[in-house]
């Protein structure tokens, strides 16, 4: 698939396919997005300024994202996620992340740092 769990982060001037889940809370709510600037897109979440589903049920934690090569890979990992059954993406999530932090604070304090790309952050 050419997905990378958690090893790149991304300037806010790069693009690079993404896909990414939010929740609500801790086994929240959730909702599995694509985007290729995962930066400026968590932010747009968390400033309410996407109408829609998050919106509506208070999803602003980033808890899961997965890098790609290839918009047309991300696209076809989220279409896939969506159609996972939610046991399966809790599992998921804790693989990666399993206290539910909010991710989106790494992701902020690498990018004000400067220190974005491949070895911005490992985890």
């Amino acid at each position: 698939m050419g997905g990378e769990y958690r090893g790149c982060f991304v300037e806010r001037k790069i693009k690079q396919p993404c896909v990414y889940m939010l929740a609500s809370g801790v086994n929240g709510t959730l909702y599995i997005g694509v985007t290729s600037a995962l930066y400026e897109r968590v932010v747009l979440h968390k400033e309410d300024v996407l109408e829609g589903f998050s919106s509506r049920y208070g999803v602003r934690r980033l808890v899961w994202y997965e890098m790609f090569d290839t918009m047309e890979d991300a696209i076809l990992r989220e279409k896939r996620l969506k159609k996972w059954n939610r046991l399966w993406k809790i599992r998921l999530i804790e693989e990666m992340n399993p206290q539910w932090d909010d991710l989106f604070d790494e992701i902020e304090g690498i990018v004000a740092s400067g220190l974005g790309g491949q070895a911005g952050f490992q985890h």
